[in-house]
């Protein structure tokens, strides 16, 4: 299973192609550069890139805790697919991801990509840029989230 870490720029080429930064294919498991799936965020205006194997335990855990037979479940399941496309790598390490959600994210030439352990996270890189976190925000959330749930042993 990969776990994706580190933060890369790159350029969409007038194809819609852009070349997976070298680092996260060397954090790929073998085998596992052989495709991979994108999807818009649920929450961000970014997109989202999982290796096969990754995705497969997603929809495992989505399975679990989707009733095909409740209306409710069947809307989410159609916003959760809406899209979502299957990409590969050519020889150069090109993806060529689809126009319709490089508008989505508003991509348009410079990618920011951030590895976000089992996913990559695929921004415009100006919008990107323009998240203005709050280094005392993100401690209180940090505190909220991790604080008193750790049985860390140093």
């Amino acid at each position: 299973m990969a776990s994706f870490i580190g933060d890369y720029t790159g350029k969409i080429d007038i194809k819609g192609r852009v070349v997976l930064p070298s680092a996260f294919i060397k954090q790929l498991p073998e085998g596992s550069a052989s495709g991979f799936v994108i999807k818009k965020d649920i929450f961000e205006n970014c997109l989202q890139l999982y290796t096969i194997e990754e995705w497969e335990r997603q929809n495992a855990i989505l399975r679990s805790k989707i009733n095909p037979y409740n209306k409710e479940h069947n809307k989410f399941i159609r916003e959760y697919y809406k899209g979502t496309a299957e990409l590969s790598l050519d020889s150069n390490n090109r993806m060529l991801i689809p126009a319709r959600l490089l508008e989505i994210a508003k991509i348009d030439k410079d990618v920011y990509f951030s590895g976000q352990d089992r996913k990559i996270e695929i921004w415009a890189q100006e919008v990107f840029e323009g998240i203005n976190e709050n280094a005392d925000e993100f401690a209180m959330l940090a505190e909220k989230i991790m604080g008193g749930n750790l049985n860390i042993e140093f």
